[in-house]
């Protein structure tokens, strides 16, 4: 297949695989209309976003860049990098794991984007090391044997990538039926932006997937945000 030809499949992949994700959502919503209506006593509204939602009130433009460019390029390279990887993929997921931990030791105060900057281009410095430390070979038997596992990654990396977002609403881990209805949404996001993965076989994609997610939620509430 042309190259040209290969980049016109996946991108109507990416559009298809979006637009199923987007099926699973209306009738995970249908199902959660039915649910409340059958039981009226649970109460949705026990957990906020809140500090999400804060953010979005105070520093918009940082709330955009994080939902639409960091979000997407950090958790893709954590959840989906080793989903079927190459050495590339590997060195990916080490590195967005550094900066996660080198972000938990700057102070708050520091302005984010040179936080983000700093650590970016530290992190730039660890990919070319970790090539240049680690074997070849090593690389090589760690893809054969995720490779081979990949469908457990696949469907544990989604089921993860929906825990982790549970701390969007409490500040310390615990799970109860209305936490897990609230996070599903993300576990069927992480099975679709593993599938996109799989099948367009790229780490791009699920970055970009998981962008047009979180910016079509941008594109409805950051305009009414800015305008009040």
């Amino acid at each position: 297949m042309p190259p040209e030809a290969s980049l016109r499949f996946k991108i109507f992949n990416l559009l298809t695989n979006f637009g199923k994700m987007l099926g699973c959502y209306f009738l995970f919503f249908i199902l959660l209309a039915a649910l409340q209506s059958t039981f009226p006593s649970f109460d949705y509204d026990k957990y906020q976003q809140t500090e999400i939602f804060e953010l979005l009130k105070t520093q918009p433009w940082k709330f955009a860049f994080m939902a639409a460019i960091f979000a997407p390029v950090m958790e893709e390279g954590i959840f989906r990098s080793l989903l079927k990887p190459t050495e590339f993929s590997l060195k990916f997921f080490f590195c967005c794991v550094l900066f996660m931990i080198g972000i938990a030791f700057i102070p708050d105060e520091a302005h984010w984007s040179l936080k983000y900057g700093v650590l970016g281009g530290t992190l730039l410095l660890a990919f070319y090391a970790l090539g240049e430390l680690i074997p070849e070979h090593i690389f090589r038997k760690t893809c054969y044997w995720l490779h081979r596992y990949y469908l457990i990654n696949w469907i544990l990396g989604a089921i993860i990538f929906g825990f982790v977002h549970i701390f969007n609403y409490v500040d310390t881990f615990q799970i109860d039926l209305i936490l897990f209805i609230m996070i599903f949404p993300r576990i069927i996001a992480g099975f679709f932006f593993g599938k996109i993965k799989l099948e367009n076989r790229g780490l791009i994609w699920p970055m970009l997937m998981h962008s047009m997610n979180n910016s079509m939620v941008l594109l409805f509430i950051l305009p009414l945000t800015l305008s009040n």
